[in-house]
């Protein structure tokens, strides 16, 4: 098959989120013998990424994309119009079979693109991207268009009639079955990682117990990773355990600065280090010499349908997990005994951090070897990758072979 890959962010390095699927996903599809595009953002060392993935890239050259990119969510919102243009361009010469789209703001695309060129369509929900601005200031997202923005989302499946969905949870498979898109037609995949860049270390996994404490998150720290109930679980820990520190991996994010402010204001923000970023391929590093991985998102329905990588990355090297109660998140790991769920409440999730930090280290460490051979089986990027591929083939097949049988009438 001719496979074309829609994607908002650049396809290597990889920034999180679909950009970091996207490159298991194609790599997969190549080794299946699949002729595999991909259109999206320009990258750096164009011809060394197309020989390190064996696709060919088709860059967007309108303007610079990515999630740190100035005027991000404008440039988000014309996105899908220019690509719309470029792959029904491509699709004259070239005679794709299917065009799977990686995220909401691709799926407007290969949605609009179907309708002029008539080729199967797959897409593929990572998140459900406008549901995490229910927690934006009223200001930034007003309420009315904040409604819209979610309908439109949610309906996009059955209003471009997508001839198959792949989605990151069964809670967001949910939502789009209720918004009319047949469940039949969908395949929950869940959010992976890459088990060899995450192995657990039996002797880093015993020397916690000798390391300050530690509290640690990592990712892109954006608005819902980090409000009141952040704050205020942070003050809860610091009372009772005034030696635990806050370990946070990434970029010096706007809704970092601002969490470090109200830590300042609290008198909180001596118990902060930052990191700064760090590759992928060395996160395991930052995260052994952790105590407790911690969750402390603000509810909303985009949390709740979102399949959240940075617990599957610290089951995956034996850390204990301290969370709020994400639906997805939690009907998965319901019986996992190293991840603890508070409530949507700060106080809660405090009291969740220290029930970890006063549990013996030898249960803790007890616990971690099952819990990331668990992760390692289910979620390491093979497994989804493969299980995504199957259900590609299948659907661009099914597709084929009705549009075929429709024809020939």
């Amino acid at each position: 098959m001719r496979l074309a890959f829609v994607t908002h962010e650049p396809l290597y390095p990889p920034t999180g989120g679909g950009s970091a699927e996207l490159g298991y996903l194609v790599t997969e599809a190549t080794r299946r013998a699949h002729e595999t595009h991909v259109i999206g953002p320009k990258v750096e060392h164009h011809a060394a990424v197309e020989k390190k993935f064996g696709v060919r890239l088709h860059p967007f050259l309108g303007w610079e994309m990515g999630r740190y990119t100035k005027w991000r969510n404008f440039k988000y919102l014309l996105y899908p119009f220019w690509i719309e243009r470029i792959l029904c361009r491509l699709h004259k010469t070239l005679q794709f079979d299917a065009l799977i789209s990686q995220h909401a703001i691709s799926a407007v695309a290969v949605g609009r693109a179907k309708r002029r060129i008539g080729i199967p369509i797959i897409m593929n929900f990572l998140d459900h991207l406008t549901g995490f601005m229910e927690t934006w200031p009223f200001w930034r997202m007003p309420p009315p268009l904040l409604s819209l923005l979610k309908r439109y989302e949610l309906s996009m499946p059955r209003r471009f009639s997508a001839d198959g969905v792949l989605t990151v949870s069964d809670v967001l498979a949910e939502l789009l079955a209720a918004n009319g898109y047949r469940a039949d037609r969908m395949c929950t995949i869940h959010y992976g990682y890459d088990s060899r860049f995450f192995p657990i270390d039996a002797e880093a996994v015993a020397r916690r117990a000798s390391l300050p404490p530690t509290v640690v998150m990592h990712g892109s720290l954006d608005h819902h990773h980090l409000g009141r109930i952040a704050i205020d679980a942070m003050a809860v820990v610091a009372a009772a355990r005034p030696d635990v520190v806050f370990k946070f991996i990434g970029h010096r994010t706007a809704p970092l600065e601002k969490f470090h402010n109200m830590a300042r204001k609290r008198g909180l923000d001596h118990l902060i280090r930052v990191t700064g970023f760090v590759p992928y391929q060395d996160l395991a590093r930052e995260l052994s010499g952790a105590t407790v991985g911690w969750i402390p998102y603000e509810e909303s329905s985009g949390v709740h349908c979102a399949f959240v990588a940075k617990v599957v990355e610290y089951l995956g090297v034996g850390l204990p997990v301290a969370s709020t109660p994400l639906q997805s998140i939690k009907r998965y790991f319901a019986n996992e005994p190293l991840v603890r769920f508070s409530r949507f409440d700060g106080f809660d999730l405090g009291k969740c951090i220290l029930s970890w930090l006063a549990e013996p280290a030898e249960n803790r460490n007890r616990l971690a070897p099952a819990a990331s051979e668990r992760v390692r089986r289910e979620l390491d990027w093979s497994v989804i990758s493969r299980r995504a591929l199957d259900f590609i083939e299948n659907t661009v097949r099914l597709a084929t072979a009705t549009r075929s049988a429709t024809n020939s009438k």
